[in-house]
C-alpha cells in the first residue's frame, strides 16, 4: 500500500469524533492485556537498578532492549561511563514530523536487595514494590500505548515516536542531560511518563528548579584549653552563615533554601579549622537562578580571619507553567473526558524536579506526571493503583496520536 493511502486511513482513524474511536479502540486493547501489562511490571522491578550500580541497571537496559526491540523499535544504546547506558527508541511514523518524545528513566534509589523486604505484589488493589511508582509502570505504560496505538490505527503509527530512557535521573542526569536537550530540540513534544502528583492523578504543568550550594570555611585550628585565643573557629563562622543563608528563603516568590548536611572539626579539644555546609535550593522562576547565585557568591566572612569558598549551582531549571505547557494540559483533558466522562484530570505543580524540567525550559512543549497514579515514591510504601492503568495508558495513546492536532 502506498504511504499516502496509509496516511489517511491511519489519520482518518485518529480524527474520528476528534480521536475517540481510536481512543476507545486502544482503551479496549489495554484492557484487554492487564495481567500480561502487572506481568512486564513485575519483569522490570525484579531487575533492581539503583543508579549506583551500572552492571545492575544495564541489565534491566538490555532487558528492556529487547522488549522494544520485538515491538519493531529501533533501539540505539548510549554509553554512560559511570552510570547505566541510557536507551533511545524509535518507531516509524507515517506522517514525515518530528517525533512525539517519551520521557523516562529506570535507575531508582533502592539499593540491590530491597527485593527482600520489599517484594513485588499485586495486593488491595495495588501493585507494591520498589521502583513500581517511580517510575517502572511508567515505561510499561509507554510500551503498551505504542502498542495499542499501532493496533487500533490500523497497524500503523500516524506519526513517529521515540522513548527515551535513562539511568542518572535520581543522582541529577548529569551524563544524560546533553542528549536529552538535543532530543528534546528535535521533537514537536515531550510527555514525561514519572508519576503523578497525588492519589488524584494530577499531571505536573509546573515544576521548581533544583540546585545546590556547598559554602566552606576555612578557618585556624588551635589547642581549646592552652592556645584558645589563637585559633578562628570555622564551625562559628558557619553558624552565622548559615542564618545568613536560611533567610535567603522567600516563600512568595516560590524559594526555599534549606541547608541540610553539615561538617566540621576534628575534635572536641581542637579550635575547628574547617567546616561546610551543603544547601538544597529550589526555585519557581528561571530568573531567580541568578538572584540565587548573587546571593551566595556575595556571602562574606563575618570573621576577616576565616575565608569561604563556594561551590554550586542551580542545575535543573524550573519547568514553568507556560501557555505551551497548558495546551498540552488541555488537550489531555479532552482526551481524559472521551475515555470517560468520570475522568477529570487535574493539573498541579511540584518542588520536585524531573528531566522535563530541561525540555520545558528550552520551550518544547512538555506535559509531566502522565505515568502512574499511586504513592510512597522513595517510600517503603511505593504502589500504583491497579485501577488508574489502563485509562491512564489510553490517555497516553491518544496524546501521542493527536498532539499534532
Amino acid at each position: 500500500m502506498k504511504t499516502g493511502k496509509v496516511l489517511t486511513r491511519a489519520m482518518s482513524r485518529i480524527e474520528e469524533k476528534k480521536g475517540e474511536g481510536v481512543l476507545r479502540a486502544a482503551l479496549r486493547l489495554i484492557e484487554s492485556r492487564q495481567k500480561e501489562m502487572l506481568h512486564d511490571l513485575q519483569g522490570l522491578v525484579e531487575f533492581e537498578s539503583p543508579s549506583s550500580d551500572k552492571a545492575a541497571v544495564d541489565l534491566l537496559g538490555a532487558h528492556m532492549a529487547r522488549q522494544f526491540a520485538d515491538m519493531a523499535g529501533e533501539v540505539t544504546v548510549h554509553s554512560a561511563a559511570a552510570f547505566g547506558d541510557h536507551l533511545q527508541v524509535d518507531f516509524v511514523g507515517v506522517a514525515k514530523s518530528k517525533p512525539v518524545l517519551l520521557l523516562g528513566h529506570f535507575d531508582t534509589v533502592w539499593e540491590i536487595g530491597t527485593l527482600k523486604t520489599m517484594p513485588f505484589k499485586i495486593e488491595k488493589g495495588r501493585a507494591w514494590g520498589p521502583g513500581v511508582y517511580d517510575m517502572k509502570l511508567g515505561i510499561v505504560m509507554m510500551m503498551h500505548a505504542i502498542r495499542a496505538l499501532r493496533e487500533a490505527s490500523g497497524g500503523v503509527l500516524p506519526y513517529p515516536v521515540r522513548v527515551w530512557l535513562v539511568t542518572d535521573e535520581e543522582v541529577g542526569s548529569d551524563s544524560s542531560r546533553k542528549i536529552t536537550e538535543q532530543l528534546a530540540m528535535d521533537s514537536a513534544a515531550v510527555f514525561v511518563l514519572e508519576p503523578s502528583q497525588g492519589i488524584d492523578g494530577a499531571v505536573k504543568t509546573w515544576r521548581k528548579g533544583v540546585g545546590g550550594y556547598t559554602v566552606k570555611v576555612a578557618g585556624k585550628a588551635s589547642h581549646s584549653g592552652v592556645d584558645f585565643e589563637k585559633g578562628e573557629n570555622a564551625i562559628l563562622e558557619l553558624a552565622k552563615q548559615i542564618t545568613k543563608i536560611a533567610g535567603f528563603t522567600d516563600l512568595k516568590r516560590g524559594i526555599t533554601v534549606n541547608p541540610g548536611v553539615i561538617s566540621g572539626g576534628t575534635r572536641v579539644n581542637v579550635v575547628a579549622a574547617e567546616a561546610s555546609v551543603a544547601v538544597d535550593v529550589r526555585i519557581e522562576k528561571l530568573k531567580d537562578a541568578a538572584l540565587m547565585e548573587k546571593k551566595f557568591r556575595g556571602l562574606k566572612p563575618f570573621n576577616k580571619k576565616c575565608k569561604l569558598e563556594i561551590e554550586g549551582g542551580i542545575n535543573r531549571p524550573p519547568m514553568e507553567r507556560s501557555e505551551k505547557v497548558l495546551k498540552l494540559y488541555r488537550r489531555a483533558s479532552e482526551l481524559a473526558r472521551e475515555i470517560d466522562k468520570n475522568f477529570v484530570l487535574k493539573e498541579k505543580g511540584t518542588g520536585g524536579g524531573s528531566d522535563g524540567n530541561f525540555t520545558a525550559a528550552l520551550g518544547i512543549p512538555t506535559l509531566d506526571g502522565l505515568g502512574a497514579v499511586g504513592e510512597g515514591a522513595h517510600a517503603v510504601h511505593e504502589s500504583a493503583l491497579l485501577s488508574e492503568i489502563p485509562r491512564r495508558t489510553a490517555l497516553l495513546a491518544g496524546l501521542i496520536g493527536t498532539c499534532f492536532e
